[in-house]
């Protein structure tokens, strides 16, 4: 006989780990006991070694679907150092609360097969019952308040179980063995029901609620809630982690209705629909993509949309409100991940409604809204919703619905939140670190990181949900609520802080703050190379990176402080963890207004072009057309007198420019929209370059998926714009002055150096084209890329009459092109062979494949974030692993 204690870490805890432990100590005829601690669960196990043997494999090969085994201790225990009642039987004793909070906790589950079959099974006594869970799914995480996960540790300590429930907790056979959140209409908790009433004042109090404690008054809440959204009326709805604002999706006034009240004039929309089978007739969805929107976390997939000649006068075609995503090309879906939602997308589909609009129960900027009370001030008191759909069940932690894509069939994180965080994400191991760095992440997008060092040598990260745009007191607050939800609930005690090296930004004030009272060391970590970080942190610890790796990042996107005072966004950096060199980037102009020429992208392109001397061109005539002669006279003065006008170098603005020049978005209504614009704009071009490419392809279907990646390559060696802008660019000179003449050190320089400039050239040797980008030999040592060549060609093509569409396309071919070679030289000269790729820009997912196959061709790895999204929701992750370096550096070994 052995007698051993096993400690089991990991996700461990709200997965049914301690019914599976007794399952398998049964049939391996173990004695002794299981327990839930603050480190994990714990067991004393008595058996012989052949069969503990078996039962310890089996802990982590066998365990629950939901749960994530990361380590089992095995340790004999001492000669008759254990109670010898504990060898008879095997059982689950109460939980301690006695070690360290190291444990994980589950993230929030979706309605599993079973749960699903009961809810719709008339003879079930949770037949229609609204919070139906077990072992398998269910609240996990937004309803703990502590650990070890018990009932009395959760928002479920005020429903006592019912005589049923609680012989179902009891029994270690049934799979509701200690599912905390077990419950039933007799237990509760219940769905409750307010409607504001016809000619009520906007702050009137709200009437009682109806509340649904049978099956017979819950029923009628969800009937009488989807004959509102019918009607066209706006029901906030009580989710997992904060509430949804719903209409019915395929009803223009309704949505229309719903933009207005909610101040989200363009912004797209998510949609739920009830199946795989309706998500299929709105969008593509490969398996990927299906096993995303039908798995455990169901989050938002942002999904390739039918056009419209596809479905046709299909009569199985579904279809959206115009105004849910506009012109588009991707929809974002889900399916139903709650026992409520489940049963509103049945009763809208008995009412011939497939999709519901479901976006976050807020006023735009912020944060959702998680108490009933307040819920009904702000969204039905307010005015923007007509009724409340809610429940007696607390939410404890706000939870946004996570979104993803799938690009090249992997899975990008778009937005961390319900059913991703707070898991753990890896480190990379250090051999002297501080024990914990609170890294406080950026602005917009903001999350927050917890960094953990384990007595094993594991170094992990908890990084929190997306918390949104930390720019008031409202967000601001839902921040310190993270900050200290995860400090509590995982005992972290933060040695040294992290923060952006932006001056303004509150998170980083608050650190620069805390650092001071509490004596902790501060790191600044500049935002692009925490981009690149957060990539490097990820590949090192999976094993893609040596430890001491160096990479060349390119970080694109909008906005970040530079450490030259300018605000950088187009950026190659060859980087390690600890630190970096600006090795080139997008030539700098004048940003007139700061934040008001990221919302009015004409200010922006007319800065642009004033900077690039090309106001004069033809081809302007449209973009000074759109603004008024005092609006161009102050931003000419404001240029000139360096009013309010910081330098940029920001790839984005460069994007919202060329969109705004094009006449296809002058005005952002939300982040990044003239950006996005332009890319759809170029994927309905590359509609039209199928056609061409299928002519070139004997027996190929374009649009087959094994022939997407061809059809890349295809645009990227076959400028569709290249018959455009030869006797434009004929005139610049020869495309084939060596690369080596602009590396730094290698002739004159100055701030311009016009007389040194060199250009990167396509394939196309015989001439320049609108693909070409200038890069010029700055006084810092860094390449340039001028963008001036490309901008004039771009106002010729206006003047030609080229659509819009196929410039905008050719705007992306030419960065792809001029990145991939400036990347490529850069690589050369540093003897580097792989390249990172980060930043918003990168949510561009025509630039981002269209850069990746380039950069493949040249023989260099490329790697993008897989854990974090490629957007600033990663920075507090980069923070967290340039801290960790830098502070080991200095750290006495």
């Amino acid at each position: 006989m052995r007698h051993v204690h096993i400690h089991v870490t990991g996700i461990v805890q709200g997965v049914g780990m301690r019914p599976f432990v007794y399952r398998e100590a049964m049939a391996h005829g173990i004695c002794g006991w299981v327990l839930n601690a603050g480190d994990g669960v714990h067991i004393e196990a008595h058996a012989p070694a052949d069969a503990l043997d078996a039962f310890v494999a089996a802990l982590s090969e066998h365990a629950p679907a939901a749960a994530r085994v990361e380590y089992v201790e095995v340790v004999d225990l001492a000669a008759h150092g254990w109670d010898t009642a504990n060898e008879q039987g095997f059982r689950i004793v109460a939980s301690q609360d006695q070690t360290a909070h190291t444990t994980l906790v589950s993230p929030d589950i979706a309605t599993c097969d079973d749960c699903l079959r009961e809810l719709f099974d008339p003879a079930d006594r949770r037949y229609h019952y609204p919070f139906i869970n077990c072992t398998n799914c269910g609240p996990r995480f937004t309803i703990i308040r502590s650990l070890p996960y018990d009932r009395a540790a959760t928002s479920m300590n005020c429903f006592p179980m019912c005589p049923e429930c609680a012989a179902e907790y009891a029994d270690p056979l049934d799979r509701r063995f200690h599912a905390q959140p077990d419950a039933c209409f007799d237990c509760g908790p219940h769905i409750m029901w307010r409607e504001a009433s016809v000619g009520d004042e906007p702050g009137e109090a709200a009437a009682l609620p109806a509340v649904g404690t049978t099956r017979e008054t819950s029923d009628a809440i969800i009937d009488r809630c989807v004959e509102l959204l019918a009607g066209g009326g706006i029901v906030a709805i009580k989710g997992l982690g904060g509430f949804h604002l719903a209409c019915d999706a395929s009803n223009e006034q309704a949505v229309a209705e719903l933009r207005r009240r909610k101040r989200r004039s363009n912004k797209p929309l998510a949609v739920m629909v009830r199946d795989l089978a309706d998500a299929e007739r709105l969008c593509h969805v490969n398996d990927v993509a299906r096993g995303l929107l039908a798995g455990s976390i169901r989050p938002i997939v942002l999904l390739r949309r039918r056009a419209a000649c596809e479905s046709g006068g299909s009569p199985d075609a579904l279809a959206l409100a115009p105004s849910v995503a506009h012109d588009l090309p991707e929809l974002g879906v889900m399916l139903p991940y709650t026992p409520l939602q489940h049963l509103l997308l049945a009763a809208a589909e008995a009412r011939g409604m497939h999709a519901l609009v479901m976006t976050s129960g807020n006023l735009s900027e912020e944060p959702i809204e998680t108490d009933d009370d307040l819920a009904w001030k702000h969204l039905v008191a307010a005015g923007i919703a007509d009724a409340l759909l809610g429940n007696d069940r607390a939410i404890l932690s706000r939870y946004d619905d996570s979104v993803v894509r799938v690009v090249d069939g992997a899975v990008m994180p778009v937005r961390r939140a319900r059913g991703y965080a707070p898991q753990p994400l890896p480190l990379p191991a250090l051999a002297s670190a501080a024990p914990c760095v609170l890294a406080c992440g950026p602005q917009q997008k903001a999350t927050i990181a917890l960094t953990r060092e384990d007595a094993s040598g594991a170094s992990t990260c908890f990084m929190s949900q997306h918390i949104g745009d930390v720019e008031n007191g409202a967000t601001f607050d839902a921040w310190n609520a993270a900050r200290a939800r995860l400090e509590d609930l995982f005992d972290l005690a933060p040695a040294a802080l992290a923060c952006d090296l932006h001056p303004s930004y509150l998170s980083s004030q608050w650190a620069r703050e805390q650092a001071q009272e509490r004596n902790l060391p501060l790191v600044e970590v500049q935002h692009h190379h925490a981009h690149i970080a957060s990539v490097i942190a990820e590949a090192i610890a999976t094993g893609q990176l040596a430890p001491d790796a160096r990479v060349l990042g390119i970080a694109f996107d909008g906005t970040g402080a530079g450490t030259d005072g300018t605000i950088w966004g187009g950026e190659f950096l060859v980087a390690g963890l600890a630190d970096f060199k600006r090795a080139a980037h997008l030539r700098t102009w004048a940003l007139p207004g700061g934040a008001a020429s990221v919302r009015d992208a004409r200010r922006n392109a007319f800065a642009l072009l004033s900077e690039l001397g090309l106001l004069e061109h033809p081809g302007a005539a449209g973009i000074l057309s759109s603004l008024d002669e005092q609006t161009r006279s102050i931003t000419t003065t404001m240029i000139k007198r360096n009013i309010n006008s910081p330098r940029t170098s920001s790839m984005g603005r460069s994007f919202d420019a060329a969109a705004a020049i094009l006449g296809i978005c002058g005005t952002a209504t939300y982040e990044g929209e003239p950006a996005i614009e332009l890319e759809a704009a170029a994927w309905r071009a590359l509609d039209g370059e199928i056609s061409r490419f299928a002519g070139n392809q004997a027996g190929v279907s374009a649009s087959a998926s094994t022939s997407l990646d061809s059809l890349f390559r295809y645009v990227l060696t076959t400028d569709p714009l290249s018959d455009i802008f030869d006797s434009n660019l004929a005139k610049k000179g020869s495309p084939d002055t060596p690369f080596a003449a602009s590396m730094p050190g290698a002739g004159p320089k100055s701030t311009h150096l016009e007389s040194s400039q060199t250009t990167f050239a396509t394939q196309n040797h015989s001439k320049k084209n609108v693909s070409e980008l200038t890069v010029q030999a700055a006084s810092n040592s860094s390449l340039v890329l001028d963008q001036r060549t490309f901008f004039e060609a771009l106002l010729s093509g206006i003047e030609a009459g080229t659509p819009a569409d196929k410039l905008a396309l050719g705007f992306h071919i030419a960065i792809a092109r001029a990145s991939a070679r400036i990347a490529s030289e850069i690589c050369a000269r540093e003897g580097i062979d792989t390249v990172v790729l980060s930043g918003g820009v990168f949510m561009n997912r025509l630039l981002l494949r269209l850069l990746t196959r380039k950069l493949e061709d040249t023989g260099l790895t490329v790697l993008v974030p897989r854990t974090v999204p490629v957007n600033d929701g990663c920075i507090a992750y980069g923070q967290a692993a340039v801290a960790r370096a830098r502070l080991a550096q200095i750290t006495p070994q």
